[in-house]
């Protein structure tokens, strides 16, 4: 299809990667994963950047924060994109939301067997 109309692939490609990227960037400032948040987890630990108050901190993590999502949400899109082209066996957003909920509940599988003494329980 991307041969017979170019159009509407440029207009898909463009819609999914800045979508993608726009809510990557929107979810860190809703999840409290935004440059304040992470300054003030790193403060609650007793962490800090050498050379860098508080408010410096903030300024230096938004530099890369919004950055690394934005990015983290084009390589989603663009993933989604390519398995849609590719004409994989679902859509490409299918196939990434099975595996982000397959992985969500192997770490929950992992964190209930390390509070319970660890892989060893499953086994034995």
């Amino acid at each position: 299809h991307i041969i017979t109309d170019p159009i509407h692939a440029i207009i898909y490609i463009v819609f999914m990667l800045g979508s993608c990227a726009f809510l990557s960037k929107t979810w860190i400032d809703v999840s409290g994963s935004s440059a304040k948040d992470v300054a003030r987890q790193l403060r609650d630990q007793q962490m800090l950047m050498r050379g860098h108050r508080e408010k410096s901190m903030v300024h230096e993590l938004n530099r890369y924060i919004p950055t690394a999502a934005a990015f983290g949400g084009l390589c989603i899109g663009a993933l989604s994109v390519l398995a849609d082209f590719l004409g994989a066996i679902g859509s490409g957003t299918g196939i990434l939301l099975a595996v982000t909920i397959i992985y969500q509940y192997f770490e929950i599988f992992v964190k209930e067997q390390s509070e319970m003494g660890g892989m060893s329980t499953l086994f034995f």
